[in-house]
């Protein structure tokens, strides 16, 4: 009897599970919505599922002033309000409160940066991250440029001992052109493999499961398409408002900060084709087939 392969990558053996390798996660706006509201409560999350090793770092940096021990506080009072009750302990978090370190500086002064490396060292050495280094940019958009330029003046950009990576959140760019020139000062420091454009609407459980929903499922996969489908409504229903973003929201924008990023994402799971792996280029290709077929719309027919 032989065994039959799967043309389906999401049939084909989906889920494997990796070991993550140490490294620091230098988060810049540690003190903002993103990382409190997100970020802070998600690392907490890994840590406790050991899907994340005992050998991080987690550096945040923020222009307010505050000790390590007041930051910590900070994280653990974000993590009872926007993180999951069922599964928080104390001892965990204090174990996982051992790898949270601040440093107060301006985004734009070399100084900071300066300081940035020499406290990197003793991080470390401290937690043996092997000198791999996660930065993410959790900050207003105006300032990606600026960390990118620094972190590559100040040598960070590059380790001498592990990998290094920079995550830029959305909004990327303001429009066509922001978001070209963006581009390139990402790119004059870091090479392309180093960049993670991120949406971390894509992070949540039911984005994810678009995937399996539609192409490991037998009896929607067939009917997925044109054929079948008169329209399609996505309804982006919040429970939160703008709280303490105004200054934010003010620059951005809702379209740009809901729409022409989390809704067209999930758009494109809808409606791309099946990829021919589950490798991001190849999610990414077919994605990017629907945005190319999409007609653009007449200002006249839009109400």
């Amino acid at each position: 009897m032989s065994a039959q392969v799967s043309d389906n990558p999401l049939r084909a053996g989906m889920r494997l599970e990796r070991t993550a390798e140490p490294c620091a996660i230098i988060i810049f706006g540690a003190t903002g919505d993103l990382a409190k509201r997100k970020l802070i409560p998600a690392l907490l999350r890994l840590s406790q599922q050991r899907l994340i090793p005992a050998e991080f770092a987690i550096v945040g940096i923020s222009r307010q002033q505050l000790s390590d021990d007041e930051f910590r506080s900070m994280m653990h009072d974000a993590v009872l309000e926007f993180g999951d009750h069922e599964e928080f302990d104390e001892s965990s978090w204090r174990s996982f409160a051992n790898a949270l370190f601040y440093l107060h500086g301006d985004f734009n002064s070399a100084a900071t940066y300066q300081t940035l490396a020499r406290r990197l060292t003793e991080v470390e050495k401290l937690r043996s991250t092997q000198g791999n280094r996660i930065f993410y940019l959790a900050t207003a958009p105006e300032f990606f440029g600026l960390i990118a330029k620094n972190l590559g003046g100040s040598g960070l950009a590059q380790s001498e001992q592990g990998w290094t990576r920079v995550i830029v959140e959305k909004p990327f760019g303001y429009d066509l052109e922001s978001a070209r020139a963006l581009n390139d000062e990402l790119a004059a420091v870091f090479k392309e493999n180093q960049i993670y454009r991120i949406d971390h609407y894509l992070g949540k459980e039911t984005v994810q499961n678009l995937l399996v929903f539609r192409f490991a499922n037998s009896i929607f996969e067939p009917l997925w398409n044109r054929q079948y489908i008169d329209h399609i409504q996505v309804t982006n229903a919040e429970t939160v408002g703008v709280e303490g973003r105004g200054s934010y929201y003010d620059k951005a924008g809702v379209l740009r900060d809901m729409i022409q990023n989390h809704v067209f994402q999930v758009i494109a799971l809808i409606a791309m084709e099946p990829p021919v792996s589950l490798q991001a280029n190849s999610i990414r290709d077919e994605k990017t087939k629907v945005m190319q077929s999409v007609r653009p719309i007449p200002e006249d027919r839009i109400d």
